[in-house]
């Protein structure tokens, strides 16, 4: 389950409690492709303290004294594992296990990056400024503190599917499948509402529970260790990745529209006047 604004936010804050203050004795990269940077090198690390760790959209920045910026984008099964004390000091290996990069404290703790599966897509940037990577760059306002004002432009700035659009990066940041199967279902509208046609009542709606649901979350993930926050995120949700059961608002059975890659889940009662969304891609679809 991909790492969407709370969790990054949470696994942030987990560092600022833990890594800043404390200085890096190395960084190690067992995952040549993961690291999408070359200059500077990842030993321009080494002596430097964590002094902050923040958030953009999704993206993790790891902030060193000097100006330097680890920024790291998860992608769909990355996390990060801190550590109080590794097996081993002997450097990593660059193989095929799951760990791309690892960051040595000067306490003997630190963290790893991790990827699992086979497609490995988990992104760092080692940069002087957050704004080099490049999709930092194109990222619109961040969900979580956009007034409606600005929400509602950048709602309708983008014509299309509401649920391809609050997850489109460049709209607005932070917000990926699960997150927004939980804010339609909370806003009560279909995933397949067209974002020109959505009413000004419609939009205001969809900010409030835009707001909720990830404040919601955030309050829910912050001081938890970073190992419980994906359990605490399935624990919260109402209809993401629970087709077959039962809405926990209405009790109509939660359905599920696939994709080739992907998939979104859905209340009929609620979100769309009880009639199920054809489950198809090029099907009419219920507006």
């Amino acid at each position: 389950m991909m790492p969407e604004l709370p969790e990054v936010e949470a696994l942030a804050g987990y560092l600022r409690e833990r890594a800043v203050g404390r200085r890096v004795d190395r960084v190690e990269v067992a995952a040549i492709s993961a690291l999408k940077t070359y200059d500077p090198v990842p030993s321009a690390v080494a002596g430097r303290t964590v002094v902050d760790a923040g958030r953009h959209g999704k993206f993790l920045d790891v902030i060193f004294d000097g100006g330097l910026h680890l920024v790291v984008h998860l992608a769909r099964a990355g996390w990060l594992h801190y550590r109080e004390a590794f097996p081993s000091t002997a450097p990593l290996r660059p193989g095929k296990g799951p760990i791309a990069l690892r960051v040595r404290l000067d306490d003997g703790s630190g963290f790893d990056l991790t990827e699992a599966g086979t497609q490995k897509k988990l992104a760092a940037y080692l940069v002087t400024d957050p704004a080099q990577v490049p999709g930092v760059a194109k990222l619109g306002p961040d969900a979580l503190r956009a007034d409606l004002a600005t929400f509602a432009e950048r709602l309708r700035s983008r014509r299309g599917q509401v649920k391809g659009v609050l997850t489109d990066q460049s709209v607005l940041a932070g917000v990926g499948n699960a997150y927004s199967d939980e804010i339609l279902h909370a806003a009560k509208l279909s995933p397949f509402a067209i974002t020109d046609r959505l009413t000004d009542d419609q939009l205001a709606t969809l900010h409030a529970a835009t707001r909720t649901v990830l404040g919601d979350a955030v309050g829910r993930s912050m001081g938890q260790r970073a190992a419980e926050l994906k359990g605490e995120k399935r624990s919260g949700l109402k209809v993401h990745a629970r087709a077959g059961l039962p809405c926990p608002v209405c009790g109509d059975t939660v359905r599920e529209v696939s994709f080739a890659d992907s998939s979104l889940q859905y209340c009929p009662t609620c979100q769309t006047g009880g009639k199920p969304l054809a489950d198809r891609r090029l099907s009419r679809l219920v507006r």
